[in-house]
């Protein structure tokens, strides 16, 4: 079920998923773009499911995309196969279509995204940084853009 240029437009979230946060993300298909949302606090993994499913209800998505964080030579992780864990508990717990994209570079762009809006205010603001922790939103919106970009790179949990 992919998006068609002629298909109807369809809403979608995207999750980065990690252990101690999961960064989501909006889009749509009829402008394809991506907006990062939230990030949700997770212990070890797992999410508070009531801020998932509350979110789920607000957004109304018709495809859920969720990052797979696989090793540069193309190997999965240990991170890999609790981020396909996780598809599947969204998948079976709502009975939404869920979707993994493939989101090896997307941590070290949105740090980068970060570094560049922050670049002149951190310059002006001697001794203060930024703070790359809360970049999990802006990840999710890469794994989107991704998916808008080439939606074949999708696959199963």
């Amino acid at each position: 079920m992919l998006a068609m240029p002629d298909s109807a437009p369809r809403t979608l979230l995207a999750f980065d998923f990690g252990l101690k946060q999961i960064g989501i993300a909006y889009g749509q298909t009829l402008t394809n773009s991506a907006s990062g949302l939230t990030i949700i606090k997770a212990a070890d993994g797992i999410p508070n499911w009531a801020d998932i499913e509350g979110l789920l209800q607000e957004w109304k998505p018709d495809l859920v995309l969720v990052g797979l964080p696989l090793n540069m030579d193309d190997s999965e992780s240990e991170l890999s196969a609790r981020s396909r864990k996780f598809a599947r508990r969204l998948q079976g717990r709502f009975a939404i279509q869920v979707l993994m994209i493939d989101e090896r570079l997307t941590s070290r762009e949105a740090k980068s995204i970060i570094r560049e809006q922050h670049e002149g205010a951190a310059r002006s603001r001697k001794g203060k940084s930024h703070d790359l922790t809360k970049i999990d939103h802006i990840a999710a919106s890469l794994i989107l853009q991704g998916w808008f970009e080439n939606p074949e790179i999708a696959q199963q949990p």
